[in-house]
């Protein structure tokens, strides 16, 4: 069926850059493949869901707290996402470690953007500005960012898009992450979230 389009859920935490390029991304014909459905917050004030609402998007907030367990947070979200019949989960800056019970249940079908060239700077501790301090401390000339499937690990998932950017002379943390967004994941994530979809549609996994 050439109409036919993967559901995406996108998973988020704060303030929803990376959701946002893939919204734009999905207007622009970009991510032409899945269409955006459900945005689950596991924190209440994500300015992220305001841009999901902003752009007709059905929203969800979840948070361990409420839910007091790891293990009953990760079922509600299961459930949300067995309810809109999600086929793509897209972690855009979602700071919750998922369990391999979760990963293994949506095999290869949950993506997250990472704002290195994996395997520098990546795994347990690595996360928003803490990546480019570290970059910037090693005194690296090219950095960037890593769309890949997420399993177990936490940055351990195979690698599905890179794309590299240099380092400039007094760059900042602020300043490289703002260059590593702009020039790389917001470039990057729905390029990917397309390819993913469409090799589903192609497959007959949706």
């Amino acid at each position: 069926m050439p109409d036919k389009k993967a559901n995406i859920a996108v998973l988020v935490s704060g303030g929803g850059t990376n959701l946002q390029a893939l919204i734009d991304a999905q207007r622009s014909g970009i991510l032409k493949s899945g269409r955006i459905v459900l945005t689950i917050s596991n924190r209440s004030d994500a300015y992220a869901l305001n841009r999901a609402r902003d752009a007709g998007i059905d929203t969800r907030v979840i948070t361990k707290k409420d839910c007091g367990s790891a293990a009953e947070f990760e079922r509600r979200i299961a459930e949300a996402l067995d309810e809109y019949g999600i086929d793509l989960i897209v972690l855009a800056g979602f700071m919750s470690i998922l369990s391999a019970d979760f990963t293994r249940r949506f095999e290869r079908r949950i993506i997250n953007v990472h704002p290195s060239l994996i395997p520098s700077f990546c795994g347990e501790g690595f996360y928003g500005l803490h990546v480019h301090e570290a970059a910037l401390k090693k005194g690296v000339k090219v950095t960037g960012a890593t769309v890949h499937f997420v399993n177990e690990i936490p940055d351990g998932g195979e690698i599905i898009m890179q794309k590299a950017v240099r380092v400039r002379d007094g760059d900042t943390p602020e300043a490289l992450q703002r260059r590593v967004m702009h020039a790389a994941e917001w470039k990057i994530l729905p390029a990917a979230a397309e390819k993913i979809c469409a090799e589903m549609i192609k497959d007959g996994r949706i």
